[in-house]
């Protein structure tokens, strides 16, 4: 498959009126801290297309960015140590760009871990240089690329400090009824929560980008099928009170085992599962808030343990895990916030992989006109600082939980794939 996208010039595109606001800076949060330079990519593939579709893309952002105004914005740095920096909402735009490309938009509904599949998955979106976020960047990068067939892919990077996933798709909801032609978002969008409890980070994501980025991890694209998952959801409600356990929690313990197998050879070395969490509900965050709310917890056996270990039982560990995460935002006596020190401590970054989903934060639900995406992927850096992966919302023409992947380095991946396997064949046997 070779495929040839066209790119426009870059635009800016700034808020078509301007913003009401008592203030012109946003002070991050706690949350926020930390993810200043690190830039998120989401890519929404849809089908059918809508009446002039750049355009009117290009209109309901511009739009949503009266609404949405520091997304048009820009990072200042802090004046010192103690100082993160801020949100200065300057109203200087969003950078978008118009593209083509000379394929149906099949191609990237069906798109693998392959290298060409790979290569055009990275040609949908606009990249920050460096694949790192600046004080002077746009905090927001949109581009539309229209397939031969009608269909479309809207492609968005933004800086990560502005907003999280769930704020995300907040945002992209709010282009889609623009572009359907609402006069205004139905969700009144939140940017600053001073209620927002003033929290050490769990995660030192500054520390963790200060780190040489690993060079030999490999990309892989696979699907963990609906059968698989329902008979471990169907098991662990049999053995744990009749409640199954979610997708994410089997899907996890199935690439942790997997993995596991697959790169660890000392059985008492410790083997890490860390994932992120929304933490809306915990903290009592505002209807609207579009800000990062995320948390994060850490399940760590030996690895001996997780790779002779039952899958139901590590579902159940990453269960339990997710019920604790109440109680990182109270203290003893129930009373003020505090995040609990949950940090890995591992001799090699290599030992833990970072899970994050996308599967229920609504990206599948976005509407720019012509129905929900057949599709929603990412573009996931191979050059990352800690092994890592997404998982997906579903996706059209595959019957399970898709995953993106960055989670072992290229001498481990056929063995890693080869245990996927194995693990998938046996179980759906059973």
């Amino acid at each position: 498959m070779s495929v040839a996208v066209s790119k426009s010039s870059p635009v800016v595109v700034r808020p078509s009126e301007p913003a009401t606001t008592s203030s012109t800076t946003i002070k991050l949060s706690s949350f926020d801290k930390g993810l200043e330079r690190m830039p998120t990519a989401a890519l929404l593939v849809f089908e059918h297309p809508i009446h002039e579709t750049t355009e009117t893309i290009k209109r309901a952002l511009s739009q949503a960015l009266v609404h949405y105004y520091p997304f048009a914005g820009r990072m200042v740095a802090g004046a010192d140590g103690d100082d993160a920096g801020h949100i200065e909402c300057s109203g200087e735009g969003a950078v978008f760009v118009a593209a083509s490309a000379s394929c149906a938009v099949e191609e990237v509904i069906a798109s693998d871990h392959s290298p060409a599949s790979r290569a055009l998955r990275n040609d949908l979106a606009v990249c920050y240089p460096g694949e790192s976020c600046g004080p002077a960047d746009p905090l927001l990068l949109v581009q539309v690329t229209e397939f031969s067939c009608g269909g479309f892919v809207l492609g968005v990077t933004w800086n990560h400090a502005v907003a999280d996933g769930a704020g995300m798709v907040q945002f992209l909801k709010a282009i889609g009824e623009l572009a359907r032609g609402l006069p205004s978002p139905s969700v009144a969008p939140v940017r600053r929560d001073d209620s927002l409890p003033s929290l050490p980070a769990v995660v030192p994501i500054d520390k963790l980008l200060s780190l040489e980025p690993f060079d030999d991890l490999v990309y892989l694209d696979f699907t963990v099928p609906s059968s698989a998952i329902g008979r471990i959801r169907a098991d662990f409600g049999s053995r744990f009170g009749g409640h199954p356990c979610s997708v994410f929690d089997a899907v996890s313990a199935v690439v942790w085992r997997c993995r596991t197998r697959a790169v660890m050879s000392d059985p008492e070395a410790p083997a890490a599962l860390f994932f992120s969490a929304n933490a809306r509900r915990h903290v009592g965050a505002k209807q609207g808030y579009y800000g990062n709310c995320v948390t994060a917890q850490l399940v760590t056996e030996k690895s001996g343990t997780v790779a002779g270990g039952d899958v139901v039982e590590l579902a159940k560990k990453i269960r339990d895990a997710k019920e604790t995460i109440a109680d990182q935002f109270n203290d003893a006596e129930g009373g003020g916030p505090r995040r609990a020190a949950t940090r890995p401590v591992l001799q090699d970054r290599y030992d833990m992989v970072i899970v994050s989903s996308w599967q229920n934060l609504g990206f599948d639900e976005v509407d720019l006109g012509s129905g929900r995406p057949a599709r929603v992927t990412s573009r996931m850096r191979e050059r990352l600082h800690f092994p890592a992966l997404g998982m997906l919302p579903p996706c059209k023409g595959r019957d399970g939980a898709n995953v993106l992947s960055v989670v072992v380095k290229e001498k481990h991946a056929d063995a890693f794939l080869g245990e996927l396997a194995r693990f998938i064949d046996v179980i759906n046997a059973v």
